[in-house]
């Protein structure tokens, strides 16, 4: 899920500009802007986020069994049993985090590029295909999702504390350490679709 092919370049800068005419420049320009345009909103990019969303969650899944496990271990034996569980967890969650960030970090890139060749010309028709209505519902449906799970898992880890024959503090640390992914993805999620949006707006207008 990490192998990708290079981002396309940014624009030559204005000296070393080689274009014969106007619709050579706006043929790359298009196809420069909808590679980028589906580096950061295509449904693969979205694939992805969930994919190192599930593997983050499965990852502190693991890891909260054992926190449990070694909040109500009655025996060192218990605790035994619970640390590999915690290790075993973290070869999953350490991967999905570096990979979330490393993913915001090249969305980051992708963006300021498509700024850049957005920024080289106008063309109302090759924009207005870069608007994705479908896709970008799509994004803001999943990550209005996830926060919300995590909203609700937020909600959820104080009771275990105050419920009767409920869980306790190690509970508590893995329902609050799943709220925090939710929101964290969600929150991805979110900001890419508003500011998708916002970009279409701003090359419409």
């Amino acid at each position: 899920m990490s192998g990708r092919s290079p981002l396309p370049p940014p624009p030559p800068p204005v000296e070393i500009r080689s274009w014969p005419d106007r619709e050579a420049r706006l043929a790359d320009r298009a196809r420069a802007m909808g590679e980028l345009n589906q580096r950061l909103i295509g449904g693969g990019r979205l694939c992805v986020l969930l994919a190192w969303a599930a593997t983050l969650q499965l990852g502190w899944g693991i890891c909260g069994a054992g926190i449990i496990g070694m909040d109500e271990a009655i025996d060192a034996l218990s605790v035994t049993f619970a640390i590999p569980l915690v290790i075993f967890g973290l070869g999953a969650l350490v991967p999905a985090v570096y990979f979330l960030a490393r993913g915001v970090r090249r969305d980051r890139v992708a963006r300021e590029r498509l700024l850049h060749w957005a920024a080289l010309d106008q063309d109302p028709v090759s924009d207005a295909r870069l608007r994705e209505p479908v896709l970008s519902a799509v994004w803001l449906v999943l990550s209005f999702l996830m926060c919300a799970a995590g909203l609700w898992l937020s909600f959820a880890a104080p009771a275990e504390l105050v419920g009767p024959g409920l869980g306790g503090y190690g509970t508590v640390v893995y329902l609050m350490g799943a709220a925090l992914g939710s929101w964290i993805c969600g929150l991805i999620g979110v900001v890419k679709a508003v500011g998708h949006y916002r970009l279409a707006v701003r090359l419409a207008s």
